[in-house]
């Protein structure tokens, strides 16, 4: 049964001053917070070679961090095209789950051309803002929220790679090392209320560096090993420590 659309569904379509000007303003505090995680960021993106320019076009058109570390990371490492994209694809498929919940939130009916333009921008925090609100999502509060943040990101990135090639070779290292503490600060809360996290990350780092030392997969590329270990790890866990609905809800 196709569900007919009322008045009050129709009306999210229409731009609305109120509705962008509150996404921007919850954009911005958002993008604040981008700006110090882009500019770790922007030290990786140095040292793979990327200019300020190529770096803010990058962090412009992806907004994910993990996602471009392991891009950066692996450009630096040599990697091919392919491996490239396909771990790209595996550090950021938590967007496509993302994606579908915030699907939800739209009106029937929303155009392809909204759901692109959402779907560009889908950050574990403007999804967050986005599905919290009552209703159905107005397209253009997203609009808003985009506009506040992602520039923080893409000029953060230009900044760090900046810096990178004006301060001392030391300072450059001890920058580089402020990446590494976002993902501290993201592993660490979830693993004092959940063992298994932890118990996956000790095993990701055991299991990368065994696969550095013995053969074969230490003939296999960097981005390789990542890619597999990645999938592998992952599966493992899903099977081991599989989240029942009612600890989902």
């Amino acid at each position: 049964m196709v569900r007919k659309n009322t008045e009050a569904e129709r009306v999210v379509f229409l731009f609305s001053k109120k509705e962008f000007r509150e996404g921007v303003q919850a954009g911005i505090p958002i993008g604040i917070g981008y700006f110090a995680v882009a500019f770790s960021l922007g030290i990786a993106a140095r040292n793979a070679g990327m200019t300020a320019f190529q770096g803010f076009v990058t962090s412009l058109l992806c907004n994910a961090s993990a996602g471009q570390y392991a891009f950066f990371t692996q450009i630096a490492a040599g990697a091919s095209l392919l491996e490239v994209a396909v771990m790209t694809l595996v550090t950021n498929a938590r967007y496509l789950l993302m994606g579908c919940a915030l699907s939800q939130k739209l009106a029937q009916g929303t155009s392809l051309r909204h759901r692109l333009l959402i779907g560009l921008d889908v950050t574990d925090e403007i999804f967050g803002i986005a599905v919290a609100r009552p209703g159905f999502l107005n397209p253009w509060y997203t609009y808003g929220a985009m506009l506040g943040s992602a520039p923080f990101w893409a000029v953060g990135t230009a900044a760090g790679i900046i810096a990178g090639s004006l301060l001392p070779g030391q300072i450059v290292s001890g920058l580089s090392v402020a990446l590494y503490g976002m993902f501290l600060a993201v592993i660490i809360p979830p693993v004092k209320t959940n063992k298994a996290i932890g118990i996956c990350v000790l095993a990701s780092f055991a299991a990368s560096y065994m696969a550095g030392i013995l053969s074969p997969l230490n003939r296999l590329s960097a981005g390789n090993r990542t890619i597999l270990l990645t999938v592998v790890i992952s599966a493992a866990a899903a099977v081991l420590f599989p989240i029942k609905e009612n600890e989902a809800e």
